[in-house]
């Protein structure tokens, strides 16, 4: 029998237009010792970009790889461990939020 997964976090945020809008989702599965096995991060916002159901960026283990989601292109990218997808997603959020402001103005 394979061992039960359970979603430990599942939240969405809101952030305000000032920080780009959009709903930033984190869903986060761990095993029976609490080691994330399955996760989903996404940047999403219908206004700048329509396809992938909203979905500007994202990273997730869906179908037995990790790979990064960037306006409908899907790569594969290296996992050394959780943090370091998640500080990635985050680090690239804001790089991204700061760009359309830039680009706005």
């Amino acid at each position: 029998m394979a061992a039960r997964l359970r979603k430990a976090i599942d939240e969405q945020f809101y952030p305000p237009r000032a920080k780009g809008g959009g709903i930033l989702r984190r869903e986060i599965w761990v095993d029976a010792h609490g080691g994330v096995v399955r996760y989903n991060l996404a940047y999403i916002n219908h206004v700048l970009y329509a396809g992938d159901n909203g979905r500007v960026l994202g990273y997730d283990s869906a179908h037995g790889w990790h790979h990064r989601h960037y306006k409908g292109k899907v790569t594969p990218v290296q996992f050394d461990s959780f943090e370091e997808v998640e500080a990635r997603f985050q680090e690239e959020w804001i790089n991204l939020v700061r760009k359309v402001k830039y680009e706005k103005n």
